[in-house]
């Protein structure tokens, strides 16, 4: 019954895209980033949904007239420019048949950005986009965070799979989602659906200590603190976030803690020194091989000549070393292009909220973006998902975001200097004589 229900709800949304590309794109986000048919169906969880949603994406794409040029913005520009230099890496892997199909999922990853990009071409569409990601991924945090009160804590949460299956994977994702959560809040009018939001957040919160991920309590903490740097009412968010935080800690049981205290004995634990050896692996192959090694490096023959200890195999566990190994010093410096640029958009978006009242949503997104950046760039260091969706729809709220507040402080100056140049204009009146 559920698979017949998710093929309904698939062939709507399939058809919708041809009609609205738009939902397609929404139908996209939420299946690549929640995969609703592998989590609540049966057959469904084989069915190539995405890839369908996809095509009838595309096709809209070209039938449409409601899409703008994809590629404003410096975040943009450098998107292009890593997928550029994706592909010309590609044939210098160690191992290209098993680095081929990884780069062909991130190829169709980043195509959808742009397609993204291309066909949110309103505020409107943009604030339902910044739902989905939401919906996608706050639906485990909430989950997760139930489930973390109810077991007291003494259970791992782990994620639903793809990208986020592991407990680290899904604490980053949800970390990320945070921001993005309290963003949609700054918009709300009902006091009810306000509250409702502040309890999904704190349940996130829970969910991302319930992981047991170290990186995720780092990420948490930087997180934090940022948000509340770049809150309206910094009293009341400073008891909030003090409460909700000694709240969960009080929760963990003594197991978490034993495991968090490895952060400050990090040389003793074999986990920690193993992701240091696959950095300095990492390190020494760009060093030697200009375009890196491509996407599976993560190997005992490439650890048998580039890493301190050829004997420990680990993946990278971290986004930066990630790209260093596999794409070399330049892919490095142009995937944090890619971050600055958001970064940097993100901060004209503050600047132009706080200059015209009338444009408040820019400031609380460009806000919130920098804090899910932040939240993404200190989790991100201890994990291996540099590939992953959701920081790149980040990306695009921020390349988008700027892009409509600019496109609407144009149009009020046109408007308010309209009267002025019409008076201008208009012949003196004669004199009587």
């Amino acid at each position: 019954m559920r698979d017949i229900v998710i093929l309904l709800l698939l062939v709507v949304a399939t058809v919708w895209a041809l009609r609205e590309p738009w939902i397609g794109v929404m139908s996209w986000t939420l299946v690549s980033l929640m995969s609703p048919h592998a989590q609540f169906g049966y057959s469904a969880a084989a069915w190539p949904v995405a890839t369908g949603v996809a095509i009838t994406t595309l096709v809209g794409l070209f039938t449409t007239k409601a899409k703008q040029n994809p590629f404003v913005g410096f975040p943009v520009w450098a998107l292009l420019a890593f997928v550029i230099w994706v592909c010309i890496t590609l044939p210098f892997s160690i191992f290209f048949d098993l680095s081929y199909p990884l780069w062909e999922r991130s190829m169709k990853i980043y195509l959808m950005v742009f397609v993204t990009l291309a066909l949110i071409d309103e505020r409107r569409k943009l604030h339902v986009f910044v739902w989905i990601n939401v919906i996608s991924i706050a639906f485990y945090g909430v989950k997760g965070g139930i489930f973390t009160i109810l077991t007291a804590g003494n259970h791992r949460v782990w994620g639903p799979g793809g990208f986020i299956e592991g407990n680290n994977e899904v604490a980053l994702a949800v970390i990320t989602v945070i921001p993005l959560m309290r963003y949609l809040q700054l918009q709300m009018t009902d006091r009810r659906a306000s509250m409702i939001m502040t309890g999904a957040m704190a349940l996130c919160v829970v969910t991302a200590l319930g992981t047991y991920s170290r990186g995720a309590l780092l990420g948490l903490a930087a997180m934090g603190s940022f948000f509340w740097l770049k809150s309206r009412n910094k009293l009341l968010w400073a008891v909030l976030i003090l409460t909700v935080g000694s709240a969960a800690l009080s929760l963990m049981p003594d197991q978490w803690w034993d495991r968090m205290d490895t952060i400050k004995t990090y040389k003793a634990d074999t986990s920690a020194m193993g992701r240091i050896n696959a950095w300095w692996m990492a390190f020494n192959l760009a060093k030697e091989k200009f375009f890196g090694g491509g996407f599976m490096i993560w190997t005992g023959q490439v650890f048998q000549r580039y890493a301190p200890d050829p004997e420990d195999v680990h993946a990278a566990h971290s986004i930066y070393f990630q790209i260093l190994g596999e794409h070399g010093f330049v892919g490095l410096f142009i995937f944090l292009s890619i971050g600055v640029g958001t970064w940097m958009s993100a901060r004209s978006m503050i600047k132009a909220g706080r200059q015209n009242p009338a444009q408040r949503w820019a400031a609380d997104l460009g806000a919130m973006v920098q804090v899910s950046m932040i939240g993404y760039a200190v989790a991100g260091a201890f994990l291996s998902l540099a590939y992953y969706d959701l920081p790149y729809n980040v990306m695009a709220m921020a390349a988008l975001g700027l892009r409509f507040a600019r496109a609407e402080q144009a149009r009020q100056t046109a408007a308010a200097s309209a009267p002025a140049a019409t008076t201008a204009m208009r012949p003196a009146p004669a004199l009587e004589k």
